[in-house]
């Protein structure tokens, strides 16, 4: 068994998809009607047939009420692993993104954090 994909709640599909196939560059695998929103997923560049990321409406009370008590205790929805942390924070930063913590060193790792613009933060972690 093997993770195919893994969701986010973001509150506005389409400013999802700019930011997160613009800004932090992944690729857009689907994008297809689903109802009244859209299935849509992404997939990192350097793994096409990899884990996709689905775009999830929160227009459900409980996912929206999920997402906006985790942002505001600081909680990262979820998190996204890079070589060289420092070189994609400086990427991220002058691109726009706005981080709530600067890469950290914890133990073993160095961890980042950054708001999506779409309700969530979200970490990314060099180990």
């Amino acid at each position: 068994m093997k993770i195919v994909v893994t969701s986010i709640f973001v509150q506005d599909q389409d400013k999802a998809l700019k930011f997160y196939s613009e800004k932090l560059g992944f690729v857009k695998k689907e994008d297809v009607p689903a109802g009244e929103f859209r299935w849509i997923t992404l997939v990192s560049p350097d793994d096409p047939d990899g884990t996709e990321l689905l775009l999830e409406p929160n227009n459900h009370p409980a996912a929206k009420e999920y997402q906006e008590k985790i942002f505001t205790d600081g909680i990262p929805a979820t998190m996204f692993g890079v070589a060289d942390i420092r070189k994609e924070y400086n990427r991220l930063v002058e691109k726009g993104v706005k981080f709530t913590m600067e890469p950290t060193e914890m133990g073993e790792v160095t961890i980042a954090v950054f708001d999506d613009t779409c309700g969530n933060l979200i970490q990314i972690v060099q180990m």
